[in-house]
C-alpha cells in the first residue's frame, strides 16, 4: 500500500500577520475619519439647537414683553416665572433642548457681547469649559 501524501493548502503564520496588519491600518484610517466627522456633526447639532432656543426666546419675548432673566438661565422657557404667570404661554421648549450635544447646558447672556443689542447663547463644546480649540472650541449664536 502506498501512502499518498496530501498536500495541504493553508495560510502560513506570516501571511496571517500581514493580513491582520493591513486590516488594522485600514481600520485606523477609517476610524480617524469617522471620529472627525462626529465632532463636526455635534457642532452642527449644537448650532441647530441654538436656532430653536433663539426662536423660543423670541416667542417668550412676544408673550411676556421681556427676555428671560439671565440669573434664571433659560429655565423661564420651561416654567412660568412668578411675575409673568398670566402672560406666560409655555413651556416653550423641553428640558432636553436646553442641553448641547455634550449634555452641558447652554449659557444664556441677556445683554450679548457677541450680539450687541440682543442676547448670546454659548455652548462650551466637548470640554464644557470656556475657550478651547478644535472640538473644544466654544460655539456662539451669530
Amino acid at each position: 500500500m502506498k501512502r499518498m501524501k496530501r498536500k495541504e493548502k493553508a495560510f502560513t503564520l506570516v501571511e496571517l500577520l500581514v493580513v491582520i496588519l493591513i486590516i488594522s491600518l485600514i481600520a485606523t484610517v477609517i476610524s480617524q475619519r469617522v471620529f472627525t466627522g462626529l465632532g463636526k456633526a455635534k457642532r452642527d447639532i449644537a448650532k441647530a439647537k441654538m436656532v430653536n432656543i433663539e426662536g423660543a426666546i423670541g416667542i417668550f419675548y412676544l408673550h411676556c414683553g421681556r427676555y428671560p432673566d439671565e440669573s434664571q438661565g433659560l429655565s423661564e422657557l420651561i416654567e412660568a416665572p412668578a411675575d409673568l404667570e398670566e402672560k406666560w404661554s409655555g413651556p416653550y421648549l423641553k428640558q432636553s433642548e436646553l442641553l448641547d450635544p455634550w449634555d452641558n447646558p447652554y449659557i444664556y447672556i441677556e445683554e450679548g457681547v457677541v450680539n450687541p443689542g440682543s442676547f448670546d447663547l454659548i455652548s462650551y463644546a466637548a470640554d464644557g469649559m470656556e475657550g478651547g480649540e478644535g472640538d473644544d472650541e466654544d460655539i456662539y449664536n451669530d
